[in-house]
């Protein structure tokens, strides 16, 4: 019988460089409130969000995710065409196949890198960031290219008043490469399937294609409604704040340091009132820097992670060599949690 060939990669993978793009237009409570009976002090009070961004004809996709991927290969000081792969995570580009990140990676100039996209809703940065490090460590990759990235307005039914407010537009990206310290810890990651009804898409895509749209649902104008993001707010609150609370911990333990240890928090920009009681519940010190990024970007979903990283960093609220804390949680219900050393 012959013997495989080991797989020789790195000793270790870590985070190189980020970097972020957000759409020009930015939107604030007042602009939802022209479809939706409600006030701006009520979805600052329920969410923390005071604007968020939306993007343009021309602010693709694939156009957010090449702007936002460019600036993390040049924050890694690497060649693009030394990247090896490249993972999308999305649940809002619309063309089933191929995947976007073929497109990606071809208009970035990588010499003919491996592509494809994940979904895993708002926990897909942290699946992209594990997958990324198993391929440096393995060998299958000397550098991956890890993008979360969202159209979630396009996906948003500005009449219900659950939803409309919360979900914004952008990307953002990471370059994992090798590393001879661990930088990036053990995930924690998983899914509750018998949980999955609580975010869902209100309609799903077979239902046009078949031609019955007996039972879509309708605007306030009689119109059949593009299917949106759905989601029962409470149970998906009661389920953040304390489960995720436990999860978050775990990846602290995984990695064998405490929460005295950490420098800097970014969880999943979901709700400003979901970070505060994780903060809480975790007993995190004064010393801890905790992004609340969605004060002016709103959730993201995939993106929301990495772009909350870049501004920290930008701002310096963050540095290079700190030590964080990131957890993804969101529709599936799925999750994700790792600590990690920042570029």
């Amino acid at each position: 019988m012959a013997k495989i060939k080991p797989s020789k990669g790195a000793p270790y993978a870590r985070i190189l460089g980020v970097g972020g793009y957000r759409p020009t237009r930015v939107v604030p409570n007042e602009v939802i409130l022209e479809t939706i009976d409600s006030s701006d002090e009520w979805i600052r009070s329920r969410s923390g969000i005071e604007t968020r961004h939306w993007a343009g004809p021309e602010e693709t996709v694939a156009a957010m995710s090449i702007e936002a991927a460019g600036k993390a290969i040049a924050d890694s000081g690497i060649d693009a065409d030394r990247i090896g792969a490249v993972v999308v995570s999305t649940v809002s580009h619309f063309s089933q196949t191929p995947a976007v990140a073929t497109e990606i990676a071809d208009k970035l100039g990588t010499d003919k890198a491996a592509a494809f996209d994940i979904s895993a809703g708002c926990a897909g940065f942290g699946y992209g960031l594990t997958l990324a490090k198993g391929m440096v460590v393995e060998g299958s990759a000397e550098y991956v290219l890890v993008i979360g990235v969202e159209r979630l307005s396009d996906l948003t039914d500005l009449e219900d008043r659950a939803t409309a407010f919360l979900f914004g537009d952008g990307a953002g990206a990471v370059v994992v490469g090798p590393s001879q310290e661990p930088a990036i810890g053990p995930t924690v990651w998983g899914s509750e399937g018998d949980k999955a009804g609580t975010i869902k898409q209100t309609v799903p895509w077979d239902r046009f294609h078949v031609g019955d749209v007996s039972e879509l649902p309708l605007d306030s104008a009689g119109n059949i409604k593009f299917p949106a993001i759905t989601q029962e707010g409470q149970a998906v609150f009661r389920w953040a704040v304390f489960e995720m609370a436990k999860v978050a911990q775990q990846a602290l333990d995984a990695a064998g340091i405490s929460s005295d240890d950490l420098d800097v928090f970014i969880p999943h920009q979901a709700n400003v009132r979901i970070i505060d009681s994780m903060v809480k519940t975790l007993k995190l010190p004064e010393h801890v820097t905790v992004a609340r990024d969605i004060r002016t970007t709103g959730n993201t979903s995939a993106a929301s992670i990495p772009l909350a990283m870049e501004r920290l960093l930008a701002t310096g609220e963050a540095k290079s060599g700190d030590t964080a804390l990131v957890i993804g949680f969101g529709a599936g219900l799925v999750y994700a949690a790792t600590v990690v050393t920042l570029p």
